[in-house]
Order: structure tokens, then sequence, then C-alpha cells
């Protein structure tokens, strides 16, 4: 039972980040640069890999679909716990890709994001691995 609360809670962390990070994307300044001239060179380029859409627009929509993933993975992993437990028991190499999932999103944080993503995906990704560890002995 232990194993399937820790798998859950490491999903809910996923969801929670990424039900937050869309918010974030969508309403207020939060994901904005402080200089405002920044967002408006964003605005005003393209990338070299295409001049269908400006850097900023990339930017909003790159924020959108990481939290949609987050949210996805989350809702995945919750779902597999609360319904599908046994299963879960009788499969446990699903808990290690979610904690292989986790630590690679842990390690993009931690080179790349800043404190609240980076806690939060380390307690995700403690959670996935003591649950992978409970299921697989257990």
């Amino acid at each position: 039972m232990l194993a399937l609360i820790l798998f859950a809670a490491g999903g809910a962390v996923f969801a929670t980040l990424g039900t937050l990070h869309l918010m974030l994307t969508f309403r207020g300044p939060k994901l904005h640069p402080y200089d405002e001239s920044v967002r408006t060179a964003m605005q005003a380029t393209t990338m070299r890999i295409t001049r269908d859409t400006s850097l900023w627009n990339a930017w909003i929509g790159f924020n959108a679909s990481h939290s949609l993933g987050a949210m996805a993975f989350g809702a995945f992993v919750l779902l597999l716990a609360i319904g599908y437990g046994d299963f879960l028991r009788g499969a446990p190499v699903f808990a290690w890709l979610a904690f292989a999932n986790a630590a690679l999103w842990l390690a993009v944080a931690q080179r790349y994001w800043f404190r609240i993503p980076r806690n939060g995906l380390a307690l995700s990704t403690l959670c996935f691995l003591v649950a992978a560890v409970l299921l697989s002995v257990g």
C-alpha cells in the first residue's frame, strides 16, 4: 500500500507543477523577462528553423506544451496508482519508468531551472524510486 501511495504522490507532484506552470504561462508576467525590450525583441524575431512564428510565440507554446506533458504524465501515474494497483504490483517496470522519467526531468531542472521545480522534481523522483523498490521486492 505504501508503494502505491508514494507512486501516486510522485504523480501528484508532476500534475500540480504542470498545472501551475500552465497557469503562469497564460496569466500574469511571471514567465516574462524583466527587461521588456527582450520580450519586444522576441516578438519581432523568428527562429532559423522557420519564419512561421515569432520567438515569443514559440516561448509561450513551449511552456504550454511542457506544462501539458507534465500534467499528462502526472495524470497517467495517478490513474495507474489509484485504479490499477494490482497491475502495477505485477509490473513494477512502470514504476521504474516513472522514476527514470522523473530523474531525467530532475537533471534538466538542476541544470536549467530554479528552486521550486527542482525541489518538487527531487521529491517526485524520490517517491518514484522508493515506490519502484518496494514494488520490486514486495
